[in-house]
């Protein structure tokens, strides 16, 4: 098997632990009356009703598996898809999702579920089915602000090379349903949100931006992060009074740690990237590689963290040779991207393009490695490819092309170097999102 079927079949095994389907049945059961999450106990006896709202690309695998673990318990609810008419799974009812950026359907998918949770009784129970692109499924900027206001100003912070924690943190501060607004709505029934997680340390207000969980941001913090990439005086008029308002006390904060609204709400998550990576680190030790994971929480600029793994590069290279076996390396985590150029790709994509560059700069030309990287949902960028991987061979095919690592990076035109060197890796939607899986293969 070469290198690349090796990676192939090491991340399959991590895209299979984390789909939603298997994550769900593995977590929850509900048995007579009690249901059960990752070992916590509810008693179903206690409510009248039961409403399941979904959103997130996990959204139609997570709700049509609960129905049926609830064996039709749940009275109603929505879930959100891409693919309406394809999907039915009564007794919810689906509505359009919009990504990676919100639209109307966002707009309308958010007042409903908003609808649904002012509407639930003490006695009922809400559970809201919660994953990686849910800030974009449902979005409900206040009256003041209109969808492309709000959309640009995230494209921008997103172009500027903010982390997920600050887009949200902005996110909040220009919505009616993120930042616990959805548990606020909810309040006094009870809420139960089980959640895939797709950001570093899994934390909960940075999941979909945390609409059943407390928020430590603030106006304040909103206005820091724009003026931080000097995006405040170009935001639109709207944002900034919205923020300055805020600032100044004259608009309600999001939901904050201790508020009352949050005393019957539970947020569970069921899977990660670290589910993934133990996956990917069992299958590769049954092929006969020496693992070695690195983090499931990395952070930073592409093109810099890039660097860092030719570094590792030659030290697995050693380690490999002293152990007479093959070392494979696996970490997760989201690395941003600083957009400066006008071509075309992804994180994942710019990270190993950025990769086959520092080992062109420090002449590394032999050896038997590969590099893969690829986003877990399938998507990377706004681009169809999930990632890309390269090789040793994929540098001889560039020399032969005439084409220089170097100058494509600049133009942030990951996606073309690797459409013609034949590195991109398509998987197609997967459903799932965990951030981000890389892979460093060294013979």
């Amino acid at each position: 098997m070469d290198l690349f079927e090796c990676a192939k079949k090491i991340y399959s095994a991590a895209l299979s632990a984390v789909s939603p389907e298997k994550l769900v049945r593995e977590t929850v059961s509900v048995k007579k009356k009690q249901l059960f999450i990752t070992g916590k106990k509810f008693d179903l006896s206690k409510f009248r009703d039961i409403y399941t709202v979904a959103f997130g690309k996990s959204a139609p695998q997570m709700a049509e598996t609960v129905l049926e673990i609830f064996g039709g318990r749940v009275k109603g609810g929505v879930f959100l898809s891409q693919e309406c008419k394809k999907k039915s799974l009564t007794p919810l009812v689906c509505m359009k999702a919009s990504h990676p950026f919100p639209d109307s359907n966002s707009i309308r998918a958010a007042k409903e579920i908003l609808s649904i949770a002012e509407k639930v009784k003490r006695d009922d129970l809400l559970i809201a089915l919660i994953s990686g692109g849910g800030s974009s499924h449902i979005c409900l900027p206040p009256h003041e602000v209109s969808l492309g206001e709000k959309r640009n100003t995230v494209k921008s912070l997103l172009l500027a090379g903010a982390d997920i924690r600050e887009l949200n943190a902005v996110r909040k501060h220009i919505s009616l349903i993120k930042g616990g607004r959805l548990a606020k709505a909810a309040f006094p029934a009870s809420v139960i949100s089980i959640l895939i997680s797709d950001v570093t340390g899994n934390d909960l207000e940075t999941i979909a931006s945390g609409p059943t969980y407390w928020d430590s941001s603030t106006y304040k913090t909103a206005r820091d992060i724009l003026n931080k990439y000097g995006l405040w005086e170009t935001s639109p008029e709207s944002v900034r009074k919205i923020v300055k308002r805020g600032v100044l006390g004259h608009e309600d904060e999001s939901v904050k740690k201790g508020d009352p609204v949050l005393r019957r709400v539970h947020n569970i998550i069921i899977g990660d990237n670290k589910t993934a990576l133990r996956a990917a680190a069992e299958q590769a030790s049954l092929m006969g590689f020496e693992v070695l994971i690195l983090s499931s929480s990395e952070q930073g600029e592409a093109r810099e963290r890039a660097k860092d793994y030719v570094v590792s590069l030659l030290g697995l290279r050693e380690q490999a040779r002293r152990l007479s076996r093959p070392v494979c390396l696996l970490s997760g985590g989201e690395f941003t991207v600083t957009v400066r150029g006008r071509g075309k790709g992804g994180r994942n994509q710019e990270f190993v393009l950025a990769f086959l560059k520092e080992a062109v700069r420090l002449g590394i030309k032999e050896g038997d490695w590969i590099i893969l990287s690829l986003g877990t949902d399938g998507i990377d960028g706004p681009t169809d490819a999930a990632g890309a991987w390269a090789t040793n061979d994929t540098l001889n095919r560039a020399n032969e092309l005439c084409m220089e690592p170097d100058s494509f990076l600049a133009n942030n035109d990951s996606y073309h170097f690797f459409k013609k060197t034949g590195g991109l890796l398509m998987t197609g939607p997967t459903g799932t999102n965990v951030m981000d899986i890389r892979i460093l293969i060294v013979k």
